[in-house]
């Protein structure tokens, strides 16, 4: 790193300082205390070629291209049968279909939020800010941060570059480290020195400090688990790489975690079993089964929810790709999960059921799922739980 390239990223650093200050955080924390991570989908994943509803002709007459055919065991592209409605994505087969049969993960169909604007921005700022859609307040505020100002001695973390809007607003610093490059650290013991002197005496010393200590700690501590976790094998690329090192944090030191995966929005050449959106959900699907397996013990601890803002059309568009939705499908995983089912209010899947002639109506509010699950996870009361979802009704869907 020559002077310049130093200068601009003690300049970089010093702006992102008050968004890293965690002094007092990096240390274990119970080991067998709840550990939750939030994974969003941006993007509006479709989940009609995930969750497929393969008992409803509509859905086959709707989607000449791109419907995953009925189940048929001598057809390893055909999806995997559930139960007599609905079926998975066969992309899942290895990951995410194991984890079905072990009752370890539930869909919640028919899930969202109220938002009808069908634009990413402001749904997905609808679902950050956890707040009543008809009377929201500021986007400064997120419902993991205010759930994490509920729930003292959780450690919380964001598993991105910036903090995102659902950790933004708490009343102490909460840090965010993308993990999806190099987690090398940034400066050298010269280079940390400078800062930490120039620093020194300021509002930021300490902050300074820790934010220096991070990397340095996850480097080292993601280099031995990575080394033990493979057992001399290579690692997975891509997202499972990623999920093995927030593993390595989340068992050791966090509690509360978040993380978003770009890349859902497939309005030309979708593909079904093939394509964009079943090499992302392939992708998906490792990485949180890699999630899972490097937790260990503490899989059994763990709750796991994947969130997208929307879902897409059911029917497939002119360039054989789907366009923004409404209703979508949620993710409940973990090692005591109450699952192998389809969780939640349903419909039957047909024409006369959709919303508009467009989407799926949503049926089970996140806001009123999520409030539920919370309180099954930490036994927040209800006034807790109002201070996280403002005007939300939690509903206990027995999911843990």
């Amino acid at each position: 790193m020559n002077r310049r390239e130093f200068l601009f990223a003690a300049a970089s650093a010093a702006a992102a300082l008050p968004a890293l200050s965690f002094s007092g955080k990096l240390f274990a924390t119970p080991a067998h205390s709840p550990r939750f991570l939030l994974v969003f989908l941006r993007g509006g994943y479709d989940c009609n070629n995930l969750l497929v509803p393969h008992g409803s002709d509509f859905y086959y007459a709707s989607r000449p291209t791109l419907a995953i055919a009925r189940p048929d065991p001598g057809n390893l592209d055909s999806a995997i049968a559930l139960d007599a409605n609905w079926g998975l994505n066969p992309v899942l087969r290895d990951s995410i279909y194991p984890l079905w049969q072990r009752k370890q993960i539930a869909f919640v169909p028919f899930a969202g939020t109220d938002d009808m604007s069908r634009s990413h921005f402001e749904t997905q700022d609808n679902i950050e800010s956890g707040e009543p859609t008809a009377n929201r307040g500021s986007f400064r505020s997120g419902f993991l941060a205010r759930l994490s100002g509920a729930l003292p001695g959780t450690p919380p973390i964001a598993f991105t570059k910036s903090l995102p809007l659902s950790f933004q607003g708490a009343a102490t610093d909460i840090p965010n480290i993308s993990l999806k490059g190099d987690t090398k650290p940034h400066f050298n013991a010269r280079q940390s020195a400078i800062l930490t002197q120039m620093y020194q005496g300021t509002s930021l010393a300490a902050a300074t400090a820790d934010g220096l200590a991070l990397p340095n700690t996850v480097s080292q501590d993601l280099r031995d688990e990575m080394v033990h976790a493979s057992r001399g094998a290579p690692s997975a690329k891509g997202f499972a790489s990623e999920t093995q090192r927030i593993a390595a944090l989340m068992r050791e030191r966090y509690r509360l975690g978040f993380i978003d995966i770009g890349g859902w929005d497939t309005h030309v050449n979708q593909g079904s079993v093939t394509g964009g959106l079943a090499n992302n959900l392939r992708n998906l699907g490792e990485g949180l089964a890699a999630y899972a397996d490097a937790l260990g013990d503490e899989w059994n601890n763990t709750v796991v929810v994947v969130v997208s803002e929307f879902g897409r059309t059911f029917r497939e568009n002119g360039d054989k790709g789907t366009d923004h939705g409404h209703g979508t499908v949620h993710w409940v995983l973990g090692g005591k999960v109450n699952g192998g089912r389809i969780a939640g209010e349903q419909l039957a899947v047909n024409q006369q059921n959709l919303l508009q002639n467009r989407d799926y109506p949503v049926l089970n509010n996140y806001r009123d799922t999520l409030g539920g699950l919370m309180a099954r996870i930490w036994g927040l009361r209800g006034s807790q739980l109002q201070t996280v979802f403002p005007q939300a009704r939690p509903r206990d869907l027995q999911l843990v």
